[in-house]
Order: C-alpha cells, then structure tokens, then sequence
C-alpha cells in the first residue's frame, strides 16, 4: 500500500515558479514510476509528467513540455514538479500518481495510487 501526499501548491504569478512536492509512504516507493496529473474546473483530468523509478526517463505533455520538470528523490519518498514560467491556463488541482510496473503511462488507467491534489493557481 502506498499514502500520497502533495504539498507546496498555492497562488502565484504569471511567469514565477513553483515547486509541488509529492510525499509517498512505503518501502517499494523507489521501485513505482511516478507521474502528476492536473484538473482544472469542467475539465477532465489530463496527464502532465512522468518518471521511472529510477528517474533515467521522463514524459511531458506538450503543454508544460520545456516549463516544467519533474524529478524525484527515493532517498526521502518524493516526486517535486517544478513549474516554471506558469501560464493562467496552467490553473488545477494537480495530482500525483505511483504505479507498480515502472512505466511512463500517461493515462490514468496506468496508475494504482493516487494523491488527494493540491491547489494551484496562477494569475496573469
């Protein structure tokens, strides 16, 4: 079994940055690819990174690709997504996901464990 917690959402500007941290329990957390997901209000959740557990590959939509990172420490149980250059549009509820066989899905049906979300928004 494994608990997601995300952190580190909140107000910020058009063109700032801001970090979202995702902190997972369980012991195999190092053996899970991780991914965050956003829903923004009417909108269905989308896919917005991934990253193997051994943080060698990595997956972007085209959206954020080029603005956000996504990376992971297995030391301390976190997955972070860095955004940076944040646009308006960037506004949700952003998720993260773990999932037991390792790959960069970017659907939803791909992952087994998910956070509750944390807020952001971004202002212009």
């Amino acid at each position: 079994q494994v608990l997601l917690v995300e952190s580190g959402g909140g107000l910020v500007q058009a063109g700032g940055s801001l970090r979202l941290s995702c902190a997972a329990t369980g012991r195999t957390f190092s053996r899970y690819a991780m991914a965050w997901f956003r829903q923004a209000p009417g909108k269905e959740r989308e896919f917005v990174a991934a990253i193997t557990w051994s943080g060698g590959s990595t997956s972007y939509a085209d959206s954020v690709k080029g603005r956000f990172t996504i990376s992971r420490d297995n030391a301390k149980n976190t997955v972070y997504l860095q955004m940076n250059s944040p646009k308006p549009e960037d506004t949700a509820v952003y998720c993260c996901a773990a999932a037991v066989n390792d790959i960069l899905h970017t659907g939803m049906g791909g992952y087994d464990y998910w956070g509750q979300g944390t807020q952001v928004t971004v202002s212009s």
